[in-house]
């Protein structure tokens, strides 16, 4: 487990950084605007980071979609492929549901990519019978 890791909250970050971390989940377009990251994350209830302390660069993130009373989804969660299997997106995960337990959320969701279900329900996740994650799509190319 890397050790020298720090994981913050943060209002901001430079935007090279988060976008290499969206390209890193597959979830990044070159058609995205990366101005709107700024927005993005002070539009999260909380966005986290996780940091190498020994180059100061965020080598993973995830943030906190809530009206923070009622219910949580996690989202954009990833850690660059070379911090994979280290300890450090168990470490943030518990990071972000500590937050959401701290401020009385109890109700918190995510949608696991395929193959990560054993990570999550390592912590707690377990899928949600007879419900089904669905995307509007309408217009998309």
């Amino acid at each position: 487990m890397k050790q020298n890791i720090d994981i913050r909250f943060v209002s901001s970050w430079p935007e090279d950084e988060i976008v290499s971390l969206y390209k890193a989940g597959g979830w990044w377009k070159e058609s995205y605007d990366k101005s709107t990251i700024k927005s993005m994350i002070a539009g999260s209830f909380a966005f986290a980071v996780a940091v190498d302390k020994d180059t100061g660069k965020a080598i993973g993130m995830g943030r906190i979609i809530s009206d923070g009373i009622s219910d949580a989804y996690i989202q954009d969660f990833v850690v660059l492929p070379k911090y994979r299997r280290q300890g450090i997106g168990k470490q943030l995960l518990n990071f972000l549901l500590e937050h959401c337990l701290a401020k009385g959320i109890l109700w918190i969701g995510l949608i696991a990519e395929p193959g990560q279900e054993s990570f999550y329900s390592s912590l707690g996740f377990k899928p949600m019978k007879d419900h089904t994650p669905m995307r509007y799509q309408k217009g998309e190319k």
